[in-house]
């Protein structure tokens, strides 16, 4: 069976981190096939873009004219558009095209640089919106198509609504620029979607617009619904600046083959769970150091955002006599309990991958407060209602409110319970390795 087709049309980015570069990647990644029709050439790297050559415009209908007659396409992405000229050209050629566009209005670089000239506004408003599936703007270029600015969530969501009336299907207004967390706002027509993650503090962000446009394309393509389609190209940008590349001295690049990293790792995450087992086994004395529920042991896989890539362990970690116990083996999806807390804790920290379930004990939270950890408490008696509805979410909840509270992901989080519910003291680090050597610090046998 043969990949969904996204046409790509596009400038290309000399550095590999924007433009078109990016756009193959991400649509690789999700397993469609790019096409590409090259708009301009840049010389650019992290720090900037240094010139811009365009293309000459019959070469341009001519790449396009290449790939659809023989190739056809299931979904187009537009990127930088330039010139006046060239947005009444891709216009007109995409008036042969039956497929949904997805539009990255591209207008300026990350380092500052002019790439769509600001006479071409105008043309992009009139031309290419009619002929548009999905709009892709920032806050900055949605302030530009509509003249004003964009400064909080409600804004954005009258700036969608806006651009749909003017002829856009649907909108996707990003919110990486505003303060605080980043959320993005989906208009589709009929009703709006908005979707937020706690921010990542990174530098290596070049090429997120261009990323999140083209897997937005390449699912279309295969078919999806446009809000599940934003999620999940959502998903594959965050897994992407988390694992973005440090190259160059500016803004180094996102890396969408982070996306592929809950699958490819699976094998080695699966060794270093079995690895912690087979210690902690070995050691006498620990038995008291998991609750009378029982213990167990997570790792979130590289870029997880479920409880099917947090592998854990089947059937928890039990005792015989003084020494732990896997009652059976690590794998994916094991915990839904574990896996809350640490995709809740890697949403702040990507790093801090693993966790284990302890048995509270005063004396163990006084000793990580001894070795200089961070500690944590929540109380399930501020739980919100609504929270408290949902079975399973106040660990999510907990875990969440004392990130925010601390501001970082600490060692250590307990709660005292509540009646029928057990206090429990989880440890938090960035692999199994470091969660043995941390309990065995707990429990002097270091």
């Amino acid at each position: 069976m043969n990949p969904a087709r996204v046409l790509i049309i596009a400038g290309s980015d000399s550095g590999g981190g924007a433009g078109i570069q990016a756009d193959l990647k991400a649509v690789t990644v999700l397993g469609a096939h790019a096409t590409t029709v090259f708009t301009a050439l840049t010389a650019q790297n992290t720090q900037g873009v240094q010139a811009v050559h365009p293309v000459p415009l019959d070469f341009v209908k001519s790449q396009f004219e290449a790939v659809t007659s023989d190739i056809g396409q299931d979904a187009v992405k537009t990127g930088m558009l330039h010139s006046p000229e060239l947005v009444e050209l891709v216009a007109e050629l995409l008036e042969q095209v039956a497929a949904p566009v997805v539009v990255d209005p591209v207008m300026v670089a990350k380092g500052g640089s002019r790439l769509l000239q600001a006479e071409a506004v105008a043309a992009v408003k009139k031309l290419l919106l009619p002929r548009t599936a999905l709009l892709t703007p920032n806050l900055d270029e949605a302030a530009e198509l509509l003249g004003r600015p964009i400064s909080d969530q409600a804004a954005m969501e009258a700036a969608a609504r806006e651009l749909v009336s003017l002829g856009a299907a649907a909108v996707l207004v990003k919110g990486g620029h505003l303060p605080g967390d980043p959320g993005d706002l989906l208009f589709d027509g009929d009703k709006a979607h908005f979707f937020s993650a706690p921010r990542i503090d990174t530098q290596n962000t070049h090429g997120t617009g261009c990323t999140l446009a083209s897997a937005c394309a390449a699912l279309l393509a295969q078919g999806w619904e446009l809000a599940p389609a934003v999620e999940r190209a959502r998903l594959l940008v965050r897994r992407g600046i988390a694992g973005g590349l440090a190259l160059g001295s500016g803004h180094g690049p996102v890396n969408a083959m982070a996306d592929l990293a809950p699958l490819l790792e699976l094998g080695p995450c699966l060794k270093e769970m079995q690895d912690a087992i087979d210690h902690l086994e070995c050691i006498e004395g620990l038995a008291r150091m998991i609750p009378e529920v029982r213990g167990q042991l997570g790792y979130a896989l590289p870029g997880a955002a479920s409880a099917n890539e947090v592998i854990a362990v089947a059937g928890r970690i039990t005792h015989i006599g003084s020494r732990l116990k896997a009652a059976g083996p690590p794998r994916p999806g094991a915990s839904s309990h574990v896996a809350k807390i640490v995709l809740a804790a890697t949403q702040k920290d990507p790093a801090m991958r693993a966790v284990m379930a302890l048995n509270f004990d005063e004396d163990t939270i006084a000793r990580g407060r001894q070795l200089g950890w961070s500690v944590g408490e929540f109380s399930r008696a501020e739980e919100p209602p609504e929270v408290k509805a949902l079975e399973g979410s106040t660990l999510e909840w907990g875990t969440m409110r004392v990130i925010a509270q601390l501001g970082k992901v600490p060692d250590l989080i307990f709660d005292r319970g509540e009646a029928g519910k057990e206090p429990v003291l989880r440890l938090l680090a960035q692999n199994p390795a470091e969660i043995v050597a941390k309990l065995l610090k707990l429990a002097h046998k270091d």
